[in-house]
């Protein structure tokens, strides 16, 4: 099974968005966070988070793009879990239990996207307001032979975040 986890290749996620996702946390598209959104709700780092944001499970921050990767089932339960709580605590679930089928809905949805690209294999997703709702779209860039790893940043628990 596999899912994407926040990639950075440079710092520009935390110019552009108000919470970024926190390099390597597992994430999904989120659009749910905008289902209720008009023109006027895109200004600034929402429009940025609305437009082309996925949605870390972890932080609850965006990234702007996303590694597919390889996750476990016992990885997978734990996220929905916390996708429950985020449902009870943020949109007024009435408890985590009654959250947990739409928290697997939004995560199942992750891996279907997931499923059939190579690990390494980038995502970035591109968001518009219409008439019939918000609609989304992905784009799919293909690892490259270097590897991602020359060219990612990479994010460690130990370390303090550095200021500039």
């Amino acid at each position: 099974m596999k899912l994407a986890r926040a990639i950075h290749f440079d710092d520009s996620d935390t110019r552009v968005f108000h919470n970024p996702a926190r390099t390597g946390e597992w994430c999904i598209s989120g659009g749910f966070e905008f289902s209720n959104w008009t023109e006027g709700d895109l200004v600034g780092k929402p429009k940025q988070a609305f437009t082309n944001g996925w949605m870390g499970v972890e932080t609850f921050g965006r990234a702007s793009f996303v590694a597919v990767t390889q996750i476990e089932e016992n990885e997978r339960s734990a996220l929905a879990g916390a996708l429950a709580r985020h449902f009870v605590e943020i949109y007024g679930a009435p408890d985590e239990e009654a959250a947990m089928g739409v928290a697997e809905e939004e995560i199942a949805q992750m891996v279907e996207l997931c499923e059939d690209h190579a690990p390494n294999t980038l995502l970035t997703v591109t968001r518009e307001l219409t008439q019939a709702g918000v609609r989304e779209s992905y784009r799919m860039i293909e690892p490259q032979e270097a590897g991602i790893e020359q060219f990612a940043v990479h994010g460690s628990l130990d370390e303090e975040p550095h200021q500039h």
